[in-house]
Parts: C-alpha cells; sequence; structure tokens
C-alpha cells in the first residue's frame, strides 16, 4: 500500500484536492502492481515551509511511502506526473516540488502484520 503525504504552504480548495486526488490515484499506476484502489493519501495545506530562507514561493514536499518497490520501478514517471499535477493544479513551479521516496518493507493493517514474504 502506497501512503502518501502532500505538504504545501498554499491553500488548498476542495475542487483542488479532489482533482489532485485523481491526479496521484493515476500517477500511482506508473509503480507496477500500484493502483489508486489501494493508496492512502493525506494533503496538509497551509503548511509552513522555507525554501532557501524563503516562505513566499509556492512549494510543496511529497512523501511517497511505497511497500515493496525496493528496486524503484516506475519512480521517474511518477516524479514527473505528480510534479505535473502540483503545476497545474495549484501552480507550484517544477523546482518547487521536492518528493521523498521510503521504501516500506513491512505493514500492518486490519490487524495483520504484512511484510515482503507474504506475496512470495
Amino acid at each position: 500500500m502506497p501512503f502518501i503525504t502532500c505538504k504545501v504552504n498554499r491553500p488548498i480548495s476542495w475542487e483542488q484536492e479532489v482533482e489532485l486526488k485523481a491526479r496521484m490515484g493515476k500517477a500511482i499506476e506508473c509503480v507496477p502492481g500500484k493502483s489508486e484502489r489501494y493508496l492512502l493519501l493525506s494533503f496538509e495545506p497551509d503548511s509552513h515551509l522555507w525554501l532557501r530562507g524563503d516562505d513566499s514561493q509556492p512549494m510543496a514536499y511529497i512523501d511517497a511511502a511505497i511497500f515493496g518497490n525496493e528496486g524503484h520501478y516506475g519512480y521517474p514517471e511518477f516524479t514527473d506526473e505528480v510534479t505535473r499535477a502540483f503545476g497545474d493544479v495549484l501552480g507550484i513551479p517544477a523546482g518547487n516540488v521536492f518528493i521523498k521516496y521510503e521504501d516500506i518493507t513491512a505493514w500492518g493493517v486490519a490487524g495483520q502484520y504484512i511484510d515482503r514474504s507474504y506475496f512470495q
């Protein structure tokens, strides 16, 4: 299950959040075996973000925690899609969209512990 947290230093309207949710749902499909069906998203508008000592420019910090993709397949395409989505929807320049990738090797959901061996 991917869990993606999106922090931006600007407000996000409901309509923008819905559009970003849809775009993130399509972007995650760049990663083999992932889809919006299992995607968990969090949006944190109006975050206090500073870039090079300045908070006046629109910016985004996105933490993409993805289970079972240690080879990072599809990450370049995902990066491109997400960067374009935040540019199109919130007007954030590509140079101000930062994506951190985190490899999840184990997960717990519905009271069940799941690691990579679960799928082998």
